[in-house]
């Protein structure tokens, strides 16, 4: 996709984004952020750029730990592939190495 201009409103500010994403895209991010940054607003009572940090700190924090997640889903994954190709080998007579 080519990359387009998308406008957003974030914290009450605009800003102007460019992204091959699709602006549905964009915006869907944009909500999420604004929906996690009033959230925090709400149980912290920390001015704006406190909020801002803490905010991005733990969706940094989440996104570190989909990433472990998806990484051990994977391993798993490879794991239980090769013991499935191991089995087939030795169904069939052979070794699977």
């Amino acid at each position: 996709m080519e990359k387009q201009k998308i406008t957003v409103r974030v914290a009450g500010r605009s800003y102007t984004l460019v992204s091959s994403d699709p602006p549905e895209h964009v915006r869907r991010v944009a909500e999420l952020l604004n929906r996690q940054l009033r959230e925090m607003e709400l149980v912290s009572n920390l001015p704006a750029h406190q909020v801002m940090t803490l905010t991005s700190l733990n969706l940094e924090d989440q996104l570190v730990k989909a990433q472990d997640e998806i990484r051990e889903l994977k391993r798993r994954l490879m794991e239980r592939s090769g013991a499935e190709t191991q089995a087939d080998g030795e169904d069939r007579g052979g070794t699977a190495e």
